[in-house]
């Protein structure tokens, strides 16, 4: 009877814990943008919508996220260091001569915002790099 007791006490607890995390997404804002002379797109996902703006006059267009995209950038998000992100190094520097525009992560969760430096457009620092490629797929779509 301990046992079994102690088993249900496990799972009640690991599924609080799970559904904890998933529910700290309602509030969480996950902004990319990616900007040149030429180029402007921001993608603004939060709580199973995206916002994605393909121009500086253009309108956003927003929609709903699929349920098994969204536990894919929830799953890449939980692996994100936030406090980390403002000392993410860019792996290119074709930025500094126009060879890519200059792309941006902006994650605001409970209250506090964390913000990269800018990186090129297409080649984001690899702790953060599948986070952004799905993000970068709603511009594709």
């Amino acid at each position: 009877m301990r046992i079994l007791s102690l088993l249900l006490l496990t799972v009640f607890i690991a599924t609080g814990c799970s559904s904890q995390k998933k529910a700290d997404m309602t509030s969480t804002q996950i902004e990319y943008s990616a900007v040149s002379r030429g180029l402007y797109k921001k993608i603004l996902v939060q709580n199973e919508s995206v916002s994605v703006t393909n121009g500086r006059n253009e309108e956003a267009v927003e929609t709903k996220i699929e349920a098994s995209k969204w536990n894919k950038i929830v799953s890449e998000f939980e692996k994100v260091n936030l406090e980390s992100i403002p000392d993410l190094k860019a792996p290119t520097e074709k930025r500094f001569y126009d060879g890519a525009a200059i792309g941006n992560l902006k994650i605001t969760s409970n209250g506090k915002t964390y913000e990269t430096k800018g990186f090129d457009n297409g080649f984001p620092p690899k702790e953060i790099e599948k986070l952004v490629n799905l993000l970068v797929d709603f511009t594709k779509e």
